[in-house]
Formats: C-alpha cells, sequence, structure tokens
C-alpha cells in the first residue's frame, strides 16, 4: 500500500510539473498568432487538458479530472503572467521544454491509461486511453491555431506514446515496481522521440 500511494505521490507531482510545461508550449504558439491574453490562457488550457478531459468525457468518468481538481486549471492561469514575464528567458529553451514536453506526454499517457484500467476497460482501449492524454490536447491547439496538428505531418508523436503504453502494461503485469515502471517508461518514450528528431525519422507521407 505504501508503495502504491508513494508512487502515485510521483506520479501526480510530475503530472502537474507536465500540465504546466504543456500549458506554456500552447501559450507559446498563441503568442506566435499574436493572440490576446485571453486567447493565450484558452489555448495553454486547451493544450494542457484537452487530452485528460476528452479521456474523460469518453470514459464517461465524471467530474473529469481538472474540476474534480482545480489545481491543474490553476496552474494553466499562473503559465500565462509566468510566459508572458520570462518570454524573452523561454526563447532560448527549447531542449529543455522539449525534454519536459517529452516527459509530460510519457507522464500524461501512464495515468490515463490507469484511469482507464481502473474503471474495467479492456488493456488495449486503455492504451488508447493514454494516448488519447498525450496527444489530443495538442491537436485541438494546432486546430485552434490554424495549423495542421503536428502528429498527422510531421513527427513520431503518438507512436511513442502508444510504446510506451504498451511497455507500461507489460511492465506492471509482470508484477515489477510501479515507480521502476514510470521510469522505464518515461525513458522509453523519451528515448524514441530524440531518436525520431535526431534521425529525422517520419512515417511515409500520402502521395
Amino acid at each position: 500500500m505504501k508503495e502504491f500511494l508513494d508512487g502515485f505521490s510521483v506520479l501526480y507531482t510530475l503530472e502537474l510539473i507536465g500540465t504546466f510545461v504543456f500549458a506554456i508550449s500552447g501559450i507559446r504558439l498563441a503568442a506566435k498568432k499574436e493572440m490576446d491574453l485571453f486567447g493565450a490562457a484558452v489555448i495553454g488550457f486547451v493544450t494542457a487538458l484537452g487530452g485528460g478531459t476528452t479521456r474523460d468525457v469518453l470514459l464517461d468518468s465524471h467530474p473529469v479530472a481538472w474540476i474534480e481538481n482545480p489545481t491543474y486549471a490553476g496552474l494553466v492561469l499562473i503559465a500565462v503572467p509566468f510566459t508572458y514575464i520570462f518570454r524573452r528567458y523561454l526563447i532560448y529553451m527549447h531542449r529543455t521544454f522539449f525534454i519536459f514536453d517529452t516527459v509530460g506526454i510519457a507522464l500524461f499517457t501512464i495515468s490515463g491509461m490507469q484511469k482507464a484500467l481502473s474503471l474495467g476497460l479492456h488493456p488495449g482501449l486503455a492504451m488508447a486511453m493514454g494516448v488519447v492524454s498525450a496527444v489530443v490536447g495538442g491537436v485541438i491547439r494546432d486546430i485552434l491555431c490554424n495549423e495542421i496538428p503536428l502528429i498527422f505531418r510531421k513527427e513520431i508523436y503518438a507512436m511513442a506514446c502508444f510504446s510506451g503504453a504498451v511497455a507500461f502494461y507489460f511492465l506492471e503485469a509482470s508484477g515489477s515496481p510501479t515507480n521502476l515502471n514510470y521510469l522505464l517508461t518515461v525513458i522509453l518514450i523519451v528515448g524514441i522521440r530524440i531518436i525520431a528528431i535526431r534521425k529525422n525519422l517520419t512515417f511515409p507521407k500520402m502521395k
């Protein structure tokens, strides 16, 4: 029991960090599109919380996570002035944000899976819900900002999440310690993303 609570605490803390970083990534795109502060807040909100909200709606889980725990929405509100105040410094932190963003999608994949499994979903569908939690917020962000969603055109993104989801499920099924499973899953997803970026790996384009 203690191990479970410790694992939940670690996951929850890192989820909060991921939410904050996701919000900043959305706000930065809103700034690029020259939106006002309200528009930036909306884009930050859907980027950080859109995936979890979509997952909860699909699972018919009420209330949705950010309504049940307003801390998530509060982090988005904090991210708006933070990004505005430190915008000059954030420009030079592309690599840092890439790492945090990738860790964020890994953590949201895990938490989405765990929530789906706790509701009795088939493992395959639970993996899909993990991917939804991780990537749908970015899809909504890009659509609202009149961009073709990143996961549909450029990088191996969703597949990295799905690979991590599969690995996490089998690690859990094998009885491996939960904290170790978190770590290995995050390393796998981050590793796939880094290799894909450095080697310029993409799926074949439709002609």
